[in-house]
């Protein structure tokens, strides 16, 4: 019996999507929720699995070719299921969904690896060792006097992140204030505690959740910073998701802490933690992805020492977070060393008033410098 493949549903904001490329040809073995192919919207890359053992007959839609919610783009025979599994089982490796997405960024054919995980699994790590020892043809080809360029079309992801930033700068009055605060307190209470924190709630305790509650604090005091524009009307939300910015391999992508107000420090490690696997692997959903009040960007893991972070759109305000680095700062008349981290407040002009924004990150600042007053919610 032939069995139709189609697209998943997709959420309202989005479209269409477009097809990667096939990781089952036209006669080929397919087991039961094994990934036939990735579906790549403008927000998140969602696989699509078989829904029953079985031989792939018909392919309708090629990879890279664009396609809408339930468009149907393959068929599946199940009849042919007795044979053709087992024998596809017994001469590919198996890959994990992970290690499948890398192969393809890095050109590293997964199924001529030897699998180290259970059972033979092929894991990133493998594909990680393979693509190390792949050659490099582009110095070599350099050396000879040749100039090589590569033209690759952007993904829908690299183009919906285009878009995005372009509109924000078009759209909106962005105007940027900074700050600086000392990390010293915060560092301090983290290592007096974070081992008992660990032990209790089973994660580290890092500073994302203190930049989190910092903010939250600071919007609850200056409520036109969670709000949006909408025309001629400004949008105040009674609720706080705070997006954050994660790098993965395929670009940044923004998940949302939803009631952010509400969750605990444990709560909001717990969900940047899984954020960040799950960013890595490809497996963020839509609606993890969509809404969103109020954004923080932290560049300071990369290094970065300042940068003017762009809002993301239809939000009216964005918190860039930079590394804690040891410098020379003045108290009391002395000059003393102190972990500073400079803050910078990205927001649209159109609502936000210099004032509201300067007291907003001065907000943010004594929170942090003062952990125990988010703490005891003072």
């Amino acid at each position: 019996m032939n069995i139709e493949i189609k697209v998943p549903q997709l959420s309202e904001s989005v479209s269409e999507a477009t097809l990667l490329a096939w990781h089952k040809q036209v006669g080929e073995a397919v087991r039961a929720g094994e990934n036939l192919i990735d579906v790549e919207t403008d927000k998140v890359v969602l696989e699509l699995p078989a829904p029953k053992d079985g031989v792939l007959s018909k392919i309708i839609k090629q990879g890279g070719e664009k396609v809408a919610s339930n468009e149907r783009i393959a068929m599946l025979d199940t009849e042919a299921v007795a044979v053709a599994p087992q024998a596809q089982a017994a001469l590919e490796p198996a890959v994990s969904p992970s290690a499948r997405k890398l192969a393809r960024e890095k050109e590293v054919d997964a199924a001529s690896l030897q699998g180290s995980g259970r059972h033979g699994l092929v894991t990133r790590e493998d594909v990680l060792a393979a693509a190390e020892k792949k050659p490099v043809a582009t110095l070599s080809q350099a050396a000879g006097g040749g100039r090589v360029e590569q033209r690759v079309p952007m993904t829908r992801i690299r183009q919906r992140i285009a878009e995005r930033l372009l509109e924000s700068q078009q759209n909106a009055a962005i105007l940027t204030t900074f700050n600086e605060v000392n990390m010293q307190p915060v560092i301090e209470l983290r290592n007096k505690y974070k081992d008992a924190f660990e032990k209790k709630h089973g994660i580290k305790l890092g500073f994302s959740s203190f930049f989190v509650k910092a903010a939250v604090a600071a919007l609850q005091k200056f409520p036109v910073v969670n709000a949006s524009v909408d025309g001629s009307d400004i949008i105040y939300h009674g609720y706080y998701d705070i997006g954050v910015a994660i790098g993965s391999e395929r670009g940044l992508v923004v998940p949302i802490i939803r009631d952010a107000d509400k969750l605990s420090f444990a709560d909001i490690e717990k969900q940047i933690a899984d954020f960040g696997v799950r960013a890595r692997d490809g497996k963020l959903t839509l609606e993890e992805l969509s809404g969103g009040t109020f954004s923080i960007s932290n560049g300071g893991v990369f290094g970065s020492m300042l940068s003017t972070p762009i809002i993301n759109p239809p939000q009216s305000a964005i918190l860039g977070i930079h590394a804690t680095k040891d410098r020379p700062v003045a108290e009391s008349g002395q000059v003393v060393i102190r972990p500073m981290n400079y803050l910078a407040l990205s927001y649209d002009h159109r609502i936000i008033d210099g004032r509201d924004a300067v007291l907003f990150l001065a907000t943010i600042k004594e929170a942090l410098e003062y952990p125990g007053r988010v703490l005891l919610d003072l």
